[in-house]
């Protein structure tokens, strides 16, 4: 079964050498635990826009303190639902890529053991990916920022994305308009997703940052804090990020084509 997908998943279209790659999967193989730490490069793909491309990143077109922010939350939270929506949709209908199937595929051999994501899309879930850590949040529930009260979002979040109704979803405690459980601009990492994301940092042997461009504080310092303590990182991006003289492999490519590279190339030397 693993063989049929990498099959499928594998692109022959690589400007990489074997041997890189070979080195990435002689780090993986003597990994005794791998973290991955994913941003919004290896969703894009699958229709999701990311944040800082040019033309298509979500901050060409919109200031992500106005539309993006817990500030602008409270000031305006229709703006941020009007802002959200088209997003939120293309989420709703977008499948998981190679890359996402890729992860899965190196987790289910046991050469991954845990993914942090800062994406809300959970495409990785629904890739296979079993344990993965949100630590922007998700979509998946909602809370009220006045009188703290929470609920699921199936209550009110089809209906909205559907356009069934134009209004903000609200509170039924304090009809005050209910926040996603998503982290903006402005607020802090929940704290317990925090503290398991850097325990994870400081005992992984290997670290791998995927899809991300390594600017966002504080998820970006979890590949440095790993290299401090030891670990070994490989940076897995198309262009460059700030920590790419840290890094013991760089594979500058698009992620649907080096992490299924990466994981055929894995899985060859299991089965041997």
């Amino acid at each position: 079964m693993f063989a049929n997908l990498m099959n499928n998943l594998w692109s022959p279209h690589s400007r990489i050498s074997t041997e890189v790659y070979g080195q990435v999967c002689d780090l993986l193989l003597a990994s005794r635990r791998t973290v991955v730490l994913t941003g919004a490069g290896i969703s894009t793909k699958s229709g999701i826009p990311d944040f800082r491309s040019p033309e298509s990143g979500l901050w060409q077109h919109a200031d992500p303190l106005e539309v993006a922010s817990i500030w602008g939350f409270r000031q305006a939270p229709e703006r941020f639902y009007t802002w959200l929506r088209p997003l939120a949709q293309k989420m709703i209908t977008a499948a998981p890529n190679a890359a996402h199937q890729a992860l899965a595929a190196l987790e289910k051999i046991g050469l991954v053991n845990l993914i942090i994501t800062q994406n809300i899309d959970n495409l990785h879930q629904r890739a296979g990916s079993r344990h993965v850590l949100h630590v922007h949040g998700s979509t998946d529930g909602a809370v009220c920022i006045v009188c703290g009260h929470r609920e699921e979002s199936a209550s009110f979040w089809d209906a909205f994305l559907h356009g069934q109704t134009s209004e903000p979803p609200r509170c039924v405690q304090c009809n005050s308009v209910l926040k996603p459980n998503v982290v903006l601009f402005g607020e802090e990492l929940a704290h317990d997703d925090l503290v398991v994301a850097q325990q994870a940092a400081l005992d992984c042997d290997l670290m791998l940052a995927v899809g991300t461009s390594l600017e966002v504080m504080p998820a970006a310092d979890l590949p440095l804090l790993a290299k401090r303590r030891g670990a070994h990182l490989v940076i897995l991006n198309v262009s460059g990020t700030l920590a790419d003289h840290r890094a013991d492999v760089l594979l500058r490519e698009d992620v649907v084509v080096s992490l299924p590279r990466l994981a055929e190339i894995c899985r060859q030397r299991v089965a041997s």
